[in-house]
This record gives C-alpha cells, sequence and structure tokens, in this order.
C-alpha cells in the first residue's frame, strides 16, 4: 500500500502516565492511566480514548460516503466508539471494539446495511479485522 497521509506521534514519560504529542504539534496532551486500571485517573486522557475517538470519526466517514452512495441523507448520523482492554487470558492484553450507529430517519434495516457496509470501507475497522471483534448496533 501506498500511504496517501501519515500521521505520527511520539509518547514519552512512563508510557500511560506520560505524554503523546503528534509532529506538528497540534495533538499535545498528558496521559494518565484509568481509576479503573489501578491509576490516578483525572483529568488526562488515556490510549483507550485516544483509540475510541480516532476509530468513531474514521468510521463516521465511511458511514457518510457509503450513504452518499446509496443516495441517503446522513446529515444527523452519529458513531459512537467503545473500546475496552483486559487480560486476554495468554498473560497479556486485548481490546473489545464496539460501535453503536445514529442514522435517524432511516428503519434499522437499512441503518444495518449502511453501517456493515461502512465496516467494509473504514480503514480502522480493515485494520483489525480478525484481531478484535467489532460489536455492531444501530439506534
Amino acid at each position: 500500500m501506498t500511504a496517501l497521509y501519515t500521521a505520527e506521534a511520539t509518547a514519552s514519560g512512563e508510557g500511560r502516565d506520560g505524554r503523546t504529542r503528534s509532529s506538528d504539534g497540534v495533538l499535545d496532551l498528558e496521559l494518565s492511566v484509568p481509576k479503573e486500571l489501578g491509576g490516578p485517573g483525572g483529568e488526562a486522557t488515556n490510549p483507550e480514548q485516544l483509540f475510541a475517538a480516532g476509530y468513531a470519526a474514521c468510521f463516521h466517514s465511511a458511514l457518510r460516503v457509503v450513504a452518499r452512495r446509496a443516495g441517503v441523507s446522513a446529515d444527523d448520523s452519529t458513531v459512537t466508539a467503545r473500546v475496552g482492554m483486559g487480560p486476554d487470558g495468554n498473560g497479556g492484553y486485548g481490546l473489545s471494539l464496539s460501535l453503536r450507529v445514529g442514522l435517524p430517519g432511516l428503519d434499522r434495516q437499512r441503518a444495518l446495511e449502511l453501517a456493515e457496509a461502512a465496516d467494509g470501507v473504514c480503514p480502522y475497522s480493515n485494520a483489525v479485522r480478525g484481531n478484535v471483534e467489532i460489536e455492531l448496533e444501530v439506534e
């Protein structure tokens, strides 16, 4: 694959209790381990929140593309991504993913068809397919 765009970010400090910064400086965030994982939580973000935000935005773009191709309005659409992290049973950790798609004004079946089509187009979905099960639901 020839990359059309490459994002670059560097993490420093203590990993999950550190900082991450994009090469252009637009993203510059403090990181903190969530309370649920034994950390202090607080005002800082964490890798799972960043992944959820990126996945939701990318999937939403894919959803709008497939809706436009199908001649369907996705003007009020939303995508909420949930990224969970926990033990994988092999001594490491794994992720769980769920995507909740809102397509107001469409019946559930048509919304599900568009969400499934977006799942086939979205680069994030394509990257994790076969490694992480994605739960896809429509409102």
